[in-house]
């Protein structure tokens, strides 16, 4: 009877033990650990990350860094860290961040009209993995510029502006890979059979692009714009387009993030291939990456007999269009008094 009564206690005691351990493993893996207000939360865990870097990474988002040591151990994450970008929402258990840890979510990567691979490093840089220096090493691997018939110069015209997926790890050489994907892509058939019909190749519509892109910000003129030059180019007149000059003079100094708001005479006596003051045709390549507005501007060129334009006072942000000299003076002599009466110098 004795007995009986020790074995009944020992079975209630380890119940209830078993009901305290129960309880302590429910609370570590179900109960909620998150300690942020905003409703979620993107963390970064880089590439071979240890389980500590990943702690130290969590630690401000979480009530209690232990618990989720144990969930995360119970459940061999230390063994099998993911690098990548995770979503851990608020009121989430150690079980669910544990979970989240292995769904790397794809970010949507966005960049403008860059004219240096340079600046174009640093944009993407900040938002992904890669730094910088790795960027610019993908984009000018010369085995790379050779297989997508490119050189250090025109492998701008490589880069389409938009917005692009990519899993926040992904390597520099892979997101080069994919920018190459999209361009072959973006120039099909019917966007090379424009082009031959002007006579031109896919990287000349991307350099002109770029001129059109610097000279206005209104889509609505680009092709206008574009006739323009298509005009001159058509009867061998020099393009003579300020954003060239412009960019000589940034190339020069070396300074991409120079702010130029008016050419001086001076400058257009540069000593530089992408001064189409004094050099006839098409720079060497694109001064700019033009997005698609901008190509497709040049694709679909607007036919008209002007030669001429200059931006136009009375209407900000267009230009005002001229199909002889003369009359091309007296714009500009509107729009040179309007700028002195700013007093922008430079």
């Amino acid at each position: 009877m004795k007995l009986k009564r020790i074995l009944a206690f020992i079975a209630v005691a380890g119940i209830f033990v078993a009901g305290i351990v129960g309880y302590v493993v429910y609370k570590k893996a179900f109960v909620s650990n998150t300690k942020f207000s905003q409703n979620e939360v993107f963390v970064n865990i880089p590439t071979n990350a240890t389980f500590n870097e990943v702690k130290e990474i969590l630690n401000p988002y979480l009530t209690n860094i232990d618990n989720f040591d144990f969930m995360a151990s119970s459940r061999k994450y230390p063994q099998n860290i993911k690098a990548g970008r995770f979503l851990i929402k608020k009121g989430m258990s150690n079980f669910d961040i544990v979970r989240a840890l292995r769904n790397n979510i794809p970010i949507r990567i966005a960049f403008n009209n860059q004219e240096s691979i340079g600046n174009l490093a640093g944009r993407l840089a900040s938002q992904t993995e890669p730094d910088s220096l790795a960027f610019v090493k993908a984009f000018t691997d010369p085995q790379f510029l050779t297989e997508n018939e490119f050189t250090k110069e025109t492998v701008l015209a490589l880069f389409i502006p938009d917005t692009y997926e990519f899993y926040w790890n992904t390597s520099a050489t892979k997101i080069a890979d994919k920018m190459a994907k999209n361009y072959r892509r973006f120039w099909n058939n019917e966007r090379k059979m424009k082009a031959m019909n002007k006579k031109l190749t896919p990287l000349e519509v991307s350099t002109l692009a770029s001129i059109v892109q610097k000279e206005t910000v209104k889509i609505d003129e680009r092709p206008r714009v574009a006739g323009v030059y298509l005009n001159r180019l058509a009867t061998g007149m020099p393009l003579q387009a300020d954003p060239t000059i412009i960019y000589a003079l940034k190339k020069q100094s070396g300074d991409f993030n120079q702010v130029i708001k008016r050419v001086l005479y001076d400058d257009l006596k540069i000593d530089s291939p992408y001064n189409t003051y004094i050099n006839s045709g098409l720079p060497p390549a694109p001064i700019t990456m033009p997005d698609i507005s901008a190509i497709d501007a040049v694709l679909n060129a607007e036919k008209h007999d002007y030669y001429y334009f200059c931006a136009s006072p009375s209407k900000p942000g267009y230009h005002a269009f001229a199909a002889n000299f003369t009359q091309h003076q007296i714009n500009a002599r509107e729009y040179s008094q309007w700028v002195n009466k700013l007093g922008i110098n430079r």
